[in-house]
């Protein structure tokens, strides 16, 4: 797998990877999210190809004091292939190259075989509670 950073023609791939895999809500617009993550470090926004077909994509972030990881997903059929691992050690390496000491991200509690992935690759419960609010309604 080819990992590089997200391009414009990508989008309607990404969109609909995001949306077989599930990570697309009804309050996020997967449009508007690339479009914020254009603004704000592009170069963290990751896809992984084969023979040019997008199969898998990461969003990492960093503010200052913590990083972030955001939208990995891997295609059913290219599922435990490592793909994931890949794009997950890439996305630290660049982030561990900015500075940033840890890494957080947010798993809903009921995605349980993804929880399992990120605990195998050292991720673990950091017993806080996620806290949200909405600034803007995507939809």
């Amino acid at each position: 797998m080819n990992i590089r950073p997200f391009q414009e023609a990508d989008r309607s791939a990404v969109i609909t990877l995001w949306q077989g895999t599930g990570l697309t809500v009804p309050q996020n617009d997967p449009d508007e999210d690339i479009n914020r993550k254009l603004r704000v470090d592009p170069e963290l926004f990751l896809i992984g190809e084969i023979n040019g077909e997008v199969v898998a994509t990461v969003m990492a972030g960093y503010e200052g004091h913590r990083g972030w990881i955001n939208y990995l997903a891997v295609s059913p059929m290219h599922q435990r292939n490592g793909y994931a691992r890949q794009l997950m050690e890439t996305a630290e390496r660049l982030l561990k190259k900015r500075g940033c000491p840890k890494i957080n991200l947010q798993v809903r509690a009921t995605n349980v075989g993804v929880i399992e992935f990120y605990a195998a690759l050292g991720y673990g419960d950091d017993h806080v509670v996620g806290l949200g609010k909405r600034l803007v309604n995507d939809t």
